[in-house]
């Protein structure tokens, strides 16, 4: 029998709103023009619902225009430094932090500017803006002078241009660094006006440190009652479960525990309704895996070089009875080298390469939630034990495959990180 068409078309129509979430979970700017027009009209088509569900559900605001969509998301996890900005791609380098002082200056200069900037005379700005004695107080300073500061300012400008706050109209950014010619760019303003996510103004922040002003800017009002307070859970639990590969139980509270263990099931029902993901939950905690293999930053595993180390030293770490040292885990990228250099890449088998090979395998571990860092030392979490080797199998002899033992890794789940 056909499908009656009222049903073909609500299956339609739920297909596209899942598309919208999962596009604005993987890139929370989406601009009517570029590479990402097509998910920009989904939004667009289904901002009502989107923005409802976002708002009730995890807080997030979303904001939608003509020109572009804005996911305002808030971490659920403020002090997470593992997911750090990058110029257009994975491979790019990370912002360090004179990267991000430079973005927030001339994120400040472009807002007060007019329309169309040359990226000299953005410089000369920053420069001036870098001079007030309360910054230059931090020990932060710039003169742009040498090659490798307006490389930095390069490399943030080529991450405004990916966001589309600004969009090249003649020039290169390679010329400027060289000193050998400027840049013309017209700013979107519209587009910068939204790419702060706070949940109050900056100015009306008061706290002392850091951390404290960070979590002021998005702390909900005032949690007066029950219904508020239980509210302001189900959006933080939401959020960590949409934003952190794995939740696990021991980092919540007392309070936020005993609440997840009474909505866990309309909590990750109302996620796999929107956006597909699958909960899985375990003794230690919930992931909510992406079937597609879709909404990450930071995926495991990997090919290359770079991701078989970390498949093996992950296999090792999950395999140790307590913290491993990093020069234990550079040992054992030598030995490693040896059974499998054949398959790598010569540059990692020249000598010394192994620190290299063990930061980059640790930092995305820790990314993932699969290990934990202190010092010089790094300890698994539960969730690595999926990359862990079971038992070994001895096939008998006349079978159709090798009667030699083998051994039979756990099938991984890719654990999702959205941006």
């Amino acid at each position: 029998m056909s499908t009656p068409l009222a049903e073909v078309l609500d299956g339609q129509r739920a297909a596209d709103l899942r598309k919208a979430a999962r596009a604005l979970l993987k890139e929370p700017l989406l601009l009517a023009r570029g590479p990402h027009a097509d998910a920009f009209r989904l939004v667009r088509r289904h901002a009502s619902e989107l923005r409802e569900w976002f708002e009730r559900n995890t807080g997030w605001a979303l904001r939608v225009d003509a020109e572009a969509a804005r996911l305002r998301k808030i971490p659920g996890t403020l002090t997470d430094s593992t997911h750090p900005a990058r110029e257009a791609s994975r491979a790019a380098a990370p912002f360090t932090r004179r990267r991000y002082v430079l973005l927030c200056l001339a994120l400040a200069v472009l807002e007060r500017g007019e329309a169309q900037v040359a990226l000299g005379r953005l410089a000369d700005q920053v420069v001036l803006e870098a001079a007030d004695p309360q910054l230059a107080a931090t020990g932060i300073a710039f003169t742009l002078d040498r090659r490798d500061e307006r490389l930095d300012l390069a490399a943030v400008v080529r991450l405004l241009l990916r966001l589309g706050v600004l969009r090249r109209v003649a020039g290169d950014e390679e010329a400027y660094v060289n000193g050998a010619g400027d840049v013309l760019y017209d700013v979107e303003r519209r587009v910068l006006a939204g790419l702060l996510a706070p949940r109050r103004g900056p100015s009306t922040v008061r706290a002392g440190t850091f951390e404290e002003r960070v979590a002021e800017l998005v702390s909900d009002t005032a949690l007066d009652s029950d219904d508020l307070r239980f509210r302001a859970m189900r959006r933080s639990l939401t959020s960590r479960l949409l934003d952190d590969p794995v939740l696990y139980y021991d980092e919540l509270t007392d309070a936020e525990l005993a609440y997840l263990t009474r909505q866990r099931g309309f909590i990750t029902a109302r996620i796999t309704e929107l956006t597909g993901l699958v909960p899985e939950v375990r003794a230690e905690g919930i992931a909510m895996v992406d079937p597609d293999d879709d909404l990450t930053d930071v995926r495991m595993p990997e090919q290359g070089t770079h991701g078989h180390v970390t498949l093996l030293l992950a296999e090792h770490l999950a395999a140790a009875t307590g913290p491993v040292t990093t020069e234990d885990l550079r040992r054992k990228v030598r030995d490693l080298a040896a059974e499998h250099g054949s398959y790598w890449a010569k540059s990692a088998k020249e000598p010394g390469a192994e620190g290299e090979l063990v930061e980059q395998a640790l930092h995305k571990l820790t990314a993932l939630s699969l290990i934990t860092r202190t010092g010089d030392k790094a300890e698994a979490r539960p969730a690595l034990a999926r990359y862990a080797v079971g038992a070994t199998v001895v096939l008998e002899a006349g079978t159709p495959r090798s009667a030699h033992a083998r051994r039979v890794p756990r099938q991984p789940t890719r654990q999702r990180k959205a941006k």
